[in-house]
């Protein structure tokens, strides 16, 4: 039997889904596409019913892929349980008159009556049973109110005749229900509703973000850094440490089996850093110093999502992210990548186009260091002075804007609308949002740990084979003339391949002026992806797409890394700097833009 819960986004159905399966999840891709769908099971009068939790949507006529799915989805189901906030009872309606109007039985779940009944909202459950002819059961799911009356209806096989007609008709018929069934006291707003209108208007809204950011990243590099330094390097040396060194010494230093599993060997031992080799940095990255932080990433992650502030941050951000053709939703792969680029690279699949998929991952590729990767460039940077740090952040900031104009502007196609509805904040679940942090962990050990250990195959295979070398030498002279860089550099870049802030740190021995580590700083961090981050996007984006940012960012790098060895002077860009960038940014607005209409153009 399969149970569907079906809502409207952020109306609870993560919390009853928790509530009704328990610990026995899989999180899938549904067929053919990366909308993601979660499915359990649950115990039901002694047999195991499959419960799916259905892409949020808002109607059954799609608008975009996640609605296309879960109209999809209703030819596999029993039984739809459709969740509706109780707080916002005419908005929802509309998709249970339209689930109506399927040959499918339905009842229907109040969540969140809780909070109607802190609003002062009050609904006749009975005449909107007569109204709807299905069962109406109200719950407060975080609560964990009302939850067993839902399975006590998992046998329910009425079918409702329904017919409303057209849109027009079936929204009148949805204002009827809610003169006669629902009543809104009047009373004092509290100081929680303040607040919540305060987080969605600029002028207050952006301070709060900012809080609500810095506080955010603070909790993550705790968490990250805590088990990093007590949880996962010291299991590494207790544990992995003496398994690797006697597998050293039996293969011998020298053997390319060895090069190839253990890596080389620093100042005569293994550095799981540094050493390259499949079982030694090839494990320790994605375990070690990874996976801490996707724990404490997610972590937060569902924190913000289950409060209901992810989807005021998106609103707060939305006029700014079309102006770079995305939406504000996509502004969680940007904040993820600032603590590390692999997750971003996962919530990429969340957007709704390949064309947004495409810029958002192309951005955050190119101007969002990853946070290890910041506390090299402040290591590296601060001794001399705040504003050689500002000017790196500036420019990556600038890096942003412009790329992103330039790939709306020229990319066929259009952003899509931000059509979200913003939930009351909650107190979150903290058994929901730790069961989506297990699965989010599994879901990146199944989906990336592969990729990481095929990229470091072949980044090794190739420092090995001396390609890297050869790069380095055949290069190098040219890369000097353009970044104003020494050749040992160069080595540091394509050691970035493997891990950008290993590569931040080789630049400290070489003795580089300021203004050097500024250009290299800038270089390292926009020119390419990590490998972590390079094969999950070549999953999530296809190779040809993947290729083709790479090759943005490959543009991008010699652009800005020239223009910053030539413009950037005695700490600060020179007046032609900056002349040069207004230019530019002025030029941009008058491209022409490649909207959807791009191939009628061409004709033309």
């Amino acid at each position: 039997m399969n149970i569907l819960l079906m809502g409207n986004p952020n109306v609870g159905k993560s919390v009853i889904f928790s509530k009704l399966t328990g610990t026995n999840v899989t999180a899938s891709n549904y067929s053919g596409t990366t909308v993601e769908y979660t499915e359990g099971q649950r115990n039901w009068r002694g047999e195991m019913v499959d419960v799916i939790d259905v892409p949020g949507t808002y109607t059954l006529d799609p608008t975009n892929e996640a609605e296309e799915v879960a109209v999809d989805m209703l030819d596999k189901g029993d039984l739809v349980v459709n969740v509706l906030d109780a707080t916002n009872l005419e908005r929802n309606l509309n998709l249970t008159l339209q689930l109506l109007e399927r040959d499918i039985p339905v009842i229907v779940v109040l969540n969140m009556w809780d909070e109607a009944e802190h609003k002062g909202i009050e609904i006749d459950i009975e005449k909107l049973e007569e109204y709807l002819g299905v069962p109406v059961i109200t719950t407060a799911a975080v609560k964990n109110r009302g939850i067993k009356d839902i399975t006590y209806h998992f046998d329910y096989r009425e079918v409702v005749d329904s017919d409303y007609g057209s849109t027009e008709e079936r929204w009148a018929h949805i204002g009827e229900i809610i003169e006669n069934t629902q009543h809104i006291q009047d009373r004092k707003h509290t100081f929680l509703e303040w607040f919540e209108d305060a987080t969605v208007k600029p002028l207050t809204g952006i301070p709060i973000a900012i809080i609500f950011m810095y506080l955010s990243f603070m909790i993550i590099r705790f968490i990250g850094e805590g088990l990093i330094a007590n949880v996962t390097e010291p299991l590494f040396e207790i544990f992995y440490r003496p398994v690797v060194t006697q597998l050293s010494q039996i293969l011998g230093a020298e053997t390319f089996l060895h090069k190839l599993l253990i890596g080389n060997l620093i100042s005569g031992t293994i550095d799981f850093g540094q050493s390259f080799g499949i079982l030694t940095t090839g494990i320790f990255i994605p375990f070690a110093a990874v996976l801490p932080y996707i724990i404490a990433f997610y972590f937060m992650l569902g924190l913000l999502e289950d409060t209901g502030y992810l989807p005021r941050l998106a609103t707060l951000v939305d006029n700014i992210m079309h102006r770079v053709g995305l939406h504000g939703f996509s502004i969680i792969p940007m904040i993820l990548g600032l603590g590390c680029n692999v997750p971003a690279a996962l919530a990429v699949r969340n957007l709704d186009s390949k064309r947004e998929k495409f810029i958002a991952s192309t951005l955050m590729a190119i101007s969002v260091p990853c946070m290890a990767q910041i506390a090299m460039i402040f290591g590296l940077l601060g001794p001399y002075g705040g504003q050689y740090l500002l000017h790196i952040f500036l420019i990556l900031i600038m890096v942003w804007f412009t790329v992103g104009l330039l790939m709306d502007k020229l990319m066929p196609g259009f952003s899509s609308d931000l059509l979200l509805e913003i939930p009351p904040f909650r107190i979150p679940s903290m058994t929901t949002v730790l069961k989506k942090l297990w699965m989010r962990i599994i879901s990146f050990l199944e989906e990336a740990i592969p990729y990481m250990l095929f990229g470091v195959l072949i980044a090794n295979l190739l420092y090995i084979l001396g390609v890297f070398d050869f790069l380095a030498t055949t290069f190098g002279p040219f890369l000097n003339q353009v970044f104003g860089l020494p050749q040992e550099v160069i080595t540091a870049l394509l050691i970035g391949f493997l891990r950008k802030d290993l590569a931040m740190g080789m630049l400290a021995p070489l003795n580089l002026t300021a203004k050097q580590l500024v250009v290299a700083s800038t270089v390292l961090t926009i020119y390419f992806p990590c490998v972590a981050t390079f094969v999950v996007l070549i999953k999530e984006l296809g190779i040809f797409a993947m290729m083709k940012s790479a090759g943005i960012m490959l543009l991008t790098t010699l652009t800005v890394g020239g223009f910053v060895n030539f413009a950037f002077q005695g700490g600060s860009f020179s007046l032609l700097g900056w002349i040069i960038i207004v230019g530019l940014l002025i030029a941009i607005r008058y491209i022409p833009s490649f909207g959807s209409d791009f191939e009628e153009r061409l004709e033309a």
